[in-house]
């Protein structure tokens, strides 16, 4: 039997992107089933027999369309659990997310993120929950930090592309604050300016020997170190369950470890 891989972006355009092209490719060349084609997010080191790859160019319109499809009938819990999957780091997240997606539809199933018999719900689950929990963790424990013009800033250094859901939840939180979020990994900012929409942007180096903290900001970093030392009972400290709490990769960017 023959199959079909498409090869899209990682993107989350990008895989709704080759969902659209997946589902025409099925009705054009007459395909019996979902189960013959495939999605991946790069080029395979070594090609199969009897499979056709095809590139994916990310076209933003069809992405939509199947995100509005995906909302209007499996519901905005079931949408918002496939696009913390598309946001992990996972290779194989589009080709989980493909064959949720076709299940989700063909059943008429708003809790088809709940089959964890099937593997391709099971592996979208392990791929959303793993970004859904970095998200967690970001949300408490990113550190801002005073720029010499007011501003705050604060680097992360995430696994998953979560930050599109981050800046949402700092925005809420400090609608009058002009503030940037900056992705080590990816190299992506987030930006909001004071009660104003928050965007992100990519393609600028960061020289970070250039940011000029205020007057105020290292005496503050300091104050807080020293309260976050004082409050500690030394006779109850528990390295092993402070590691499974706060996992070491997130303490670099962390005023209080540094």
């Amino acid at each position: 039997m023959e199959e079909y891989v498409l090869i899209c972006e990682g993107s989350t355009e990008g895989i709704l992107t080759g969902v659209y092209e997946a589902y025409l490719l099925k009705k054009r060349m007459g395909i019996e089933s979902h189960n013959c084609i495939h999605l991946a997010i790069k080029e395979p080191e070594m090609q199969r027999l009897f499979t056709h790859y095809e590139s994916i160019q990310t076209d933003a319109k069809k992405a939509e369309k199947v995100s509005n499809t995906i909302e209007r009938q499996l519901g905005k819990e079931t949408w918002y659990r496939i696009s913390m999957a598309m946001v992990s780091c996972y290779e194989d997240r589009a080709d989980a997310v493909y064959h949720t997606i076709v299940l989700g539809l063909q059943l008429r199933d708003n809790k088809i993120t709940d089959r964890l018999q099937e593997d391709c719900v099971q592996r979208t689950f392990q791929c959303a929950r793993a970004s859904d929990n970095e998200l967690c963790h970001l949300k408490q424990f990113l550190r801002f930090l005073e720029l010499q013009n007011g501003m705050l800033y604060a680097k992360i250094n995430a696994k998953h592309h979560v930050l599109p859901y981050l800046m949402p939840h700092f925005a809420d939180r400090l609608p009058a604050d002009n503030f940037v979020i900056y992705d080590e990994n990816t190299q992506t900012f987030g930006l909001h300016a004071s009660y104003q929409k928050w965007y992100l942007m990519q393609g600028v180096d960061l020289d970070e020997e250039r940011l000029v903290y205020s007057e105020l900001e290292n005496e503050y970093q300091e104050l807080f170190r020293r309260f976050c030392k004082s409050v500690a009972i030394e006779a109850r400290v528990n390295p092993a369950l402070q590691r499974s709490m706060l996992p070491m990769r997130f303490r670099p960017n962390m005023t209080e470890f540094q």
